[in-house]
Formats: structure tokens, sequence, C-alpha cells
């Protein structure tokens, strides 16, 4: 059986930046696979990645991409394109390290032999602190439904129940804690941290 590892990058803390990271999240959530399976929260990582690259013989990346498309329009890029589409337009500098991840893969004859990228068009990037928007929210589950569908042509089982989630985020940032815990638009402080600003009378 192949090693197949479903990677979810991005920043949580910009808004649509998050999208990859929380479908590897939500994934995780509503089904639980072999050992031949791995999914990892990859954030902002850049070359810390490549180990896990170097066992996989499939990759499935969730990411939010700017393909100049209405926001929350889902495309899918595979094989040589992946590379290609991770760096035509960046909108971070996660996408260059991930697409340096790939490079070097390459490299050094260790990049996995099939590439999938699942990538949502983002509609806001410029709101730190800020979540996914809701256009972009609502294709989390059809992008993990893509994502299924394809494992399951690979021949890759995926059973009801929860995944490991020890290569997730920690607890305290998951989707559902994130945003119950961050406050409103109009009360968060999106200028620096409000507990360093000078006292004026």
């Amino acid at each position: 059986m192949a090693n197949v590892l479903i990677l979810g990058i991005g920043n949580v803390l910009w808004a649509d930046e998050g999208f990859g990271v929380r479908c590897v999240e939500h994934l995780a959530q509503i089904r639980s696979f072999g050992p031949e399976v791995t999914l990892l929260d990859g954030g902002t990582q850049g070359l810390y990645l490549l180990p896990f690259l170097e066992e996989a013989d499939r990759l499935v990346v969730f990411d939010a991409v700017d393909y100049g498309l209405p926001p929350g329009t889902l495309k899918i890029v595979e094989g040589d394109e992946v590379p290609a589409f991770m760096g035509a337009k960046k909108m971070s500098l996660h996408q260059t390290g991930f697409q340096d991840v790939i490079a070097t893969a390459q490299l050094m004859g260790y990049c996995p032999e099939t590439l999938l990228l699942v990538g949502c068009q983002p509609e806001e990037l410029e709101d730190y602190g800020g979540g996914l928007r809701d256009v972009v929210a609502a294709q989390i589950a059809p992008a993990v439904q893509i994502a299924l569908d394809r494992l399951a042509g690979w021949g890759v089982e995926a059973r009801e129940g929860q995944a490991d989630t020890s290569l997730l985020a920690d607890r305290s940032i998951l989707r559902d804690t994130y945003e119950a815990g961050r406050p409103s638009a109009e009360e968060a402080c999106r200028t620096g941290d409000a507990r360093f600003f000078p006292v004026t009378e």
C-alpha cells in the first residue's frame, strides 16, 4: 500500500489563509485511516515538511490559492502543474516555502510520485485574527469530499470515525475553539496589542 500524506498548509491567523489547515482538521474529525495515511497541519513550516514528503508516495494538499476566480471557487491541480500553481501568484510566504519544499524534494529524488492540490480562491486575506469568510468556509466539506473520492480511487480506505490528530494543531486553535474565543471585528484590535499602547489622558 502506497503511503499517502494529506497536508493542509496556510496560516489560520490571516482569515482565508487558513482554508487548507481547516480542511485537514475537518477530514480528521469525520474519517479514520490505516497507518499508510498521515494527516498533517503543515501551517507555514516550509522546508521542515521535507521529511514528511520523503516518506510519501502520494501527496494531497489543501490550500487557499489565488487563481483569479470568484471567491470560494474550488480548483483541482495535479502532477507537474502543482508547483507552478503554488508559485504563480504568491499570496504569502508559506506558498513560496512550499514551492521550495517540492522543488527541493524533486532535486533530492524523493518527491511523491502523485501530487494533488485542492485549492480554494480566497475572499479576504488582510484580516489578522479573522476567521474564514463564509463563502470559503462553505467549501471545506466539498474540498474534503474531492480528496476522499480520489483516495477511494487509489484504494485507500476511509472509515467512519476520527483520525490520528497528533500532527494537527493544538486544540486551542482548532476552528471551533478559535472562532468561539475570537472577539468580533468591532471589538478586536487590528493595529497591534492594545496592552502595550501608551496611556493618554
